[in-house]
């Protein structure tokens, strides 16, 4: 089974959109007993939260349900529990590497690494409001990384 970790400051935007946009399409490719997903923080602020409800309207414009969420922050055995680990920003990468991989960065990559704008940040929607770009840009990395797993397997 391949695993797939996304992670992002407070895992209850970016990193939980990613989770459940990338839930959505394993299931539409009824590769559910192939592929796992999760998502995790960085950062401590929102551990427990659910998904932030403007990223949960977001994904129910599109028919994708996010109930049950509740954020936690990245773990050291994350690392050798995922096969992937995905980061929405740079900051992310540096963060797990640095405080929570003991320098180890081979299996994380961006979300954006995926798509047609390889090492492209997907701005925080806490900050800009733009919920709608932030799910497209994540969606086209999600539509990447699936190509490539199907590829790999």
């Amino acid at each position: 089974m391949i695993k797939v970790l996304f992670v992002c400051w407070g895992n209850i935007c970016r990193s939980a959109m990613a989770e459940y946009i990338f839930k959505d399409m394993v299931r539409n490719e009824g590769l559910e007993d192939c592929i796992y997903v999760e998502s995790a923080a960085t950062s401590t602020e929102e551990i427990g939260n659910p998904v932030y409800p403007p990223a949960r309207d977001e994904l129910r414009k599109h028919g994708i349900d996010c109930k049950g969420h509740h954020a936690r922050q990245v773990r050291r055995d994350d690392y050798d529990r995922f096969d992937y680990i995905i980061a929405m920003e740079d900051i992310h990468h540096r963060i797990m590497r640095d405080r929570f991989f003991d320098g180890r960065d081979d299996k994380i990559s961006l979300c954006m690494d995926y798509s047609s704008t390889p090492g492209k940040q997907i701005a925080d929607p806490w900050y800009t409001g733009d919920f709608v770009t932030a799910y497209r840009q994540i969606k086209e990395g999600c539509d990447g990384l699936l190509q490539e797993i199907k590829h790999k397997s």
